[in-house]
């Protein structure tokens, strides 16, 4: 595999899971790093290594999709070529639903055969258990993700091809049989399209179905590591910049900040939750595997990024709400910058061997959002643009109801 730089200056990023919410936080943390880092180019790294939401931006990168770009197409929704649509993540499963409702019949008959066959040791309820099978693999189906990933890819100046890429990319996934963690993009696995390996990386276990390549069924590669940083570490990178999007919320430090208000998680419903635990479980594995690589990897440096635990307003966005994913991005953006901010000197000291500076006046800048960093002097053309798109829209929506308006009248005339 072709690498330009050189052995100076191998620096990898490792990108986390944390669902389509996870994707769009590391999108607003990666624009921040890009404008106000000096000295490095986000589309040509050392290596990629991405699992879940973060294999999926790990990939647009690696194929030189820029950090402005992602920004403009899966957050601002502004693609002039071959647009995104969020709906992707969430299509319901409905053959796979299907296929169950049939099998009740057959099941039912087999748990009745069971307590004929072994009327002593076996109780209705025990024999019906046979049901559990009915349950889903998951209630979604993320083809549509694949199928937009494979059109992407193939447009030009990409590829669905590891092996013609020429950075290294590696796509954690979970084999669902095994429990092994799978390199997709890696010898013996380079041979799966790139935007396959994508939807098996992040299908959530119960969310989406397992995906199958090859024979075998695989799933979020969360089920083993958070951040996999070791896959890059392994590969001689030398410094490895990590973005994890998943924290637990601490509730009582996110009621003293104001982002919450006060009263216990558990009032708040079974999601919030789970949420809680999966965090809780996959951020304590990530921070024992960091102190791990610290001492396995002295030579290496470690850079990580991520959310700040009194901060609720991320724990709390709606994934299916398109508004919650613009404003997610642009915490994340600001929360980076005021990280990057605050670790200003020792961040310097780390990342001047490798060439790196960063921009004091651009994280300075207080009036620096998302939108200011993309358009520039043009900001102001492009608001009004969306003033008059949405000046439009209304005047539409007044539009049909006059003419449902009239249409009454008409209707009543007649009638009269």
């Amino acid at each position: 595999m072709n690498n330009t730089q050189t052995k100076e200056k191998k620096i990898a990023l490792v990108l986390g899971g944390g669902g389509a919410l996870g994707g769009i936080y590391q999108i607003g943390a990666l624009r921040a790093l890009d404008e106000a880092l000096e000295g490095l180019d986000f589309n040509d790294l050392y290596a990629y290594v991405g699992v879940s939401a973060g294999s999926f931006v790990a990939a647009n990168l690696a194929n030189q999709m820029t950090t402005a770009q992602m920004c403009r197409i899966f957050v601002k929704h502004e693609a002039d070529v071959h647009p995104f649509h969020p709906e992707v993540f969430y299509r319901p499963a409905t053959r796979e639903y299907l296929r169950r409702a049939l099998a009740v019949p057959g099941l039912i008959a087999e748990a009745c055969s069971r307590l004929i066959d072994n009327p002593k040791d076996q109780s209705l309820l025990d024999a019906m258990t046979i049901l559990s099978q009915v349950v889903p693999a998951g209630l979604f189906d993320n083809q549509g993700l694949q199928d937009y990933l494979e059109r992407s890819y193939n447009l030009l100046g990409r590829t669905n091809d590891f092996r013609q890429l020429s950075r290294r990319l590696y796509l954690i996934a979970a084999d669902l049989e095994s429990s092994d963690a799978v390199r997709f993009g890696a010898p013996g696995y380079d041979h799966v399209p790139i935007s396959k390996a994508v939807q098996a990386s992040v299908a959530t276990p119960g969310v989406y179905l397992p995906v199958e390549i090859d024979g075998r069924h695989y799933v979020d590669g969360t089920l083993r590591k958070g951040m996999h940083a070791s896959v890059a570490l392994e590969e001689g990178a030398d410094l490895v910049l990590g973005i994890n999007p998943v924290v637990p919320i601490d509730v009582d430090a996110a009621v003293a900040s104001g982002t919450m208000n006060r009263g216990a998680l558990m009032n708040r419903g079974m999601p919030n939750i789970l949420s809680q635990t999966y965090r809780t479980m996959v951020y304590s594995r990530m921070r024992a595997g960091m102190a791990m690589y610290e001492r396995e990897y002295p030579g290496s440096e470690i850079v990580m990024f991520e959310p700040v635990r009194n901060d609720a307003k991320i724990f709390f966005s709606s994934v299916f709400s398109f508004q919650s994913r613009r404003i997610v991005c642009e915490h994340a953006y600001q929360m980076t910058r005021q990280d990057l901010l605050n670790r200003f000197d020792v961040l310097s000291d780390k990342l001047a061997p490798f060439g790196v500076r960063l921009k004091r006046d651009v994280l300075e800048d207080e009036q620096r959002t998302i939108s200011t960093g993309l358009y520039g002097e043009m900001l102001p053309l492009y608001v009004a643009r969306e003033q008059e798109k949405e000046q439009s829209k209304y005047l539409n929506r007044i539009g049909e109801q006059l003419d449902n308006v009239a249409d009454f009248f008409q209707h009543a005339k007649k009638m009269i």
